[in-house]
């Protein structure tokens, strides 16, 4: 049964947390009212919001972002890819900064709480460390990183992996991420600028709904994420000889759709009888010509594997790709395998990190699970560079990427105090 917020705890971080920072909570309700206010940007009169990154929407609600850490007393820039970038000062200079944060951009007729949480979590927290006058030895960063949904745009500048050929993706926008760069504030003529090298953090933490059922069908209150899962995609080809369909028998076909039909299965098959998390798909698929009264002669069908490890990638790829060329053989078909660009290194969190966030979870009474996210995050790139940590809420439903996503208001004042607390261990413990 999940545990109620309290108010009063006792937190064990050795000792080194004072009385009053041991007793601190965010204000839940005001929490919620950023939620909702965020969602105003770019409300239609159907009550849907678009706020797709490079918009007039996305702009306005970065604007909002960027004046309220500057009420909070943050110094406040905006960096040459669009990453808002808030610092409160530290009383150590020499510390690197503690940095939390998510995005605030959403996919065309998204709802109200991915990335949202995040964001607005890591604005309740910076007003909750100065209505309570507490001073972090570390420098903190809030960072609100552009176009996520795009192609996590920011955080991959950050790392420095963001490539001249991926300034020329468009957006549903119109614009391309060079021309959305240019348009939210920052500089494409300066991108190097954007690069942050190893050690220029001390730790990096994103807070997210699951964007799965796990948490709400387990009924558990925190996901300790162990890792965001790497994943690669192929096209698959299939060639066959397209012919009249009316007049070929059918045990004369060269038919590049059936052959695809039956690798389809087995793509789900195979990845099945591994053991693990791993997860196989096929999401797209073109027939050619693609007329009723015709065999398809060429078939192009997707192929996406995700997994914490590329090792688990590799396998279950070459046991999809050994049966599908006996598909092949037997249905008189060619097949070929072509790797694509869309490809992300799996990025595990720092297991230091993920014990603060367990403890921080146990000491405020929530329930807890290890879990990996099967789903990209800025903190993959940025794990490139600096320790992260991630942690998640449920997803009522586990729906996500749509208007139909949420997350209730305890479940996000559970996420934003293990954030809170965790953040305030890391600031002791950490160089």
């Amino acid at each position: 049964m999940k545990q109620p917020l309290i108010a009063i705890y006792f937190i064990f971080f050795t000792g080194v947390l004072s009385a009053q920072q041991t007793n601190l909570t965010v204000n839940q309700d005001r929490l919620e009212d950023r939620i909702f206010e965020l969602a105003e940007f770019g409300l239609q009169e159907n009550g849907e919001t678009e706020r797709v990154a490079f918009s007039d929407a996305d702009i306005e609600a970065r604007n909002w972002v960027i004046k309220t850490l500057k009420g909070f007393g943050m110094q406040v820039k905006v960096d040459a890819a669009g990453n808002i970038i808030g610092t409160r000062e530290g009383t150590d200079p020499s510390k690197k900064p503690i940095a939390f944060g998510s995005h605030i951009d959403r996919v065309p007729n998204g709802g109200n709480y991915d990335g949202c949480v995040g964001s607005m979590a890591a604005l309740e927290i910076v007003e909750t460390l100065n209505e309570n006058n507490i001073k972090t030895d570390h420098p903190l960063e809030v960072i609100i990183f552009p176009n996520e949904e795009g192609g996590v745009m920011g955080s991959r500048a950050m790392a420095g992996n963001l490539g001249k050929a991926a300034l020329g993706v468009v957006n549903s926008t119109g614009y391309s991420m060079g021309e959305g760069i240019m348009r939210i504030g920052g500089d494409t003529t300066k991108l190097k600028e954007a690069k942050r090298g190893k050690g220029n953090l001390a730790a990096f933490l994103e807070l997210h709904i699951e964007q799965g059922g796990k948490l709400e069908k387990e009924n558990l209150d925190i996901g300790v994420v162990e890792g965001i899962v790497g994943l690669n995609w192929w096209d698959v080809v299939f060639t066959g000889f397209a012919n009249h369909a009316g007049t070929t028998p059918m045990n004369a076909r060269q038919d590049a759709l059936l052959a695809a039909a039956k690798y389809i299965i087995a793509v789900n098959e195979i990845t099945n009888s591994f053991e693990g998390t791993q997860v196989g798909t096929v999401g797209r698929i073109k027939a050619e010509p693609g007329a009723p009264n015709v065999i398809p002669g060429k078939v192009t069908a997707s192929l996406e594997i995700r997994d914490l490890s590329s090792e688990v990638i590799e396998k279950v790829y070459q046991a999809i790709k050994q049966k599908t060329e006996e598909i092949a053989e037997a249905s008189n078909v060619s097949v070929e395998f072509l790797p694509l660009d869309t490809t992300a290194e799996p990025a595990l969190t720092d297991t230091s990190i993920q014990k603060e966030i367990e403890s921080s979870a146990k000491a405020l009474g929530l329930s807890y699970q290890y879990m990996p996210s099967g789903a990209g995050h800025d903190a993959q790139d940025i794990s490139r560079f600096a320790p992260v940590g991630m942690i998640f809420v449920p997803s009522q439903g586990g729906i996500s990427h749509s208007p139909k996503e949420f997350t209730s208001v305890e479940d996000m004042a559970n996420g934003a105090n293990v954030l809170l607390h965790s953040i305030l261990a890391l600031d002791k413990k950490l160089d």
